[in-house]
């Protein structure tokens, strides 16, 4: 097992370096490309950061707390749905990421005050079992690496499209097939 201080002291600083590596990833985009698609089942780069706001608060910031106050259960969540209902493709790229950044600032000073043999506890989850307050924590860090990884993917599509027909894909496997 992890010691929960350490877990918590890495998450606290991954977690503070994530809106950095956004701002720079994202800094600039166009309008066009921040509600381009790779293909149409994909979410383009704001739909990307909305569900990042959204998932900030009313996930892993939320379910943190249920451990934390000693819940028995966690609230369901939709993410695919939010998307569709909350209109992320329509909402505006830089305010969306903004947003972000301010819960992350909120969520980060949340973590501040835990004690960390508290986030040993556990609440049952449907699909993984037991959830522990440490394995939300880290997998908090996974989903902001994983959405990364999309927006790389994203982007390079983005940019492949962008200058057809020269031959981006010299480069590597461009993710997504080209429409």
């Amino acid at each position: 097992m992890h010691e929960p201080r350490d877990v918590l002291t890495s998450v606290r600083l991954e977690l503070a370096r994530f809106p950095t590596v956004l701002d720079a990833l994202l800094k600039d985009l166009d309008a066009a490309t921040w509600c381009a698609r790779p293909a149409p089942a994909e979410w383009a780069p704001v739909e990307i950061v909305c569900h990042l706001r959204d998932e900030e608060v009313e996930d892993f910031g939320a379910r943190v707390r249920v451990i934390l106050d000693g819940g028995a259960s966690f609230a369901p969540i939709d993410p695919e749905r939010w998307a569709t209902e909350r209109r992320y493709l329509a909402d505006d790229g830089p305010r969306a990421l903004a947003a972000f950044r301010g819960r992350r600032v909120a969520s980060l000073g949340s973590l501040v005050a835990i004690a960390p043999a508290r986030l040993a506890a556990a609440v049952a989850h449907a699909r993984t079992g037991q959830l522990s307050g440490l394995d939300l924590l880290a997998a908090w860090v996974a989903h902001d690496r994983l959405h990364l990884a999309q927006l790389g993917a994203v982007l390079a599509r983005t940019w492949a499209t962008r200058w057809a027909p020269l031959h981006t894909e010299y480069a590597g496997p461009i993710p997504y097939a080209s429409a």
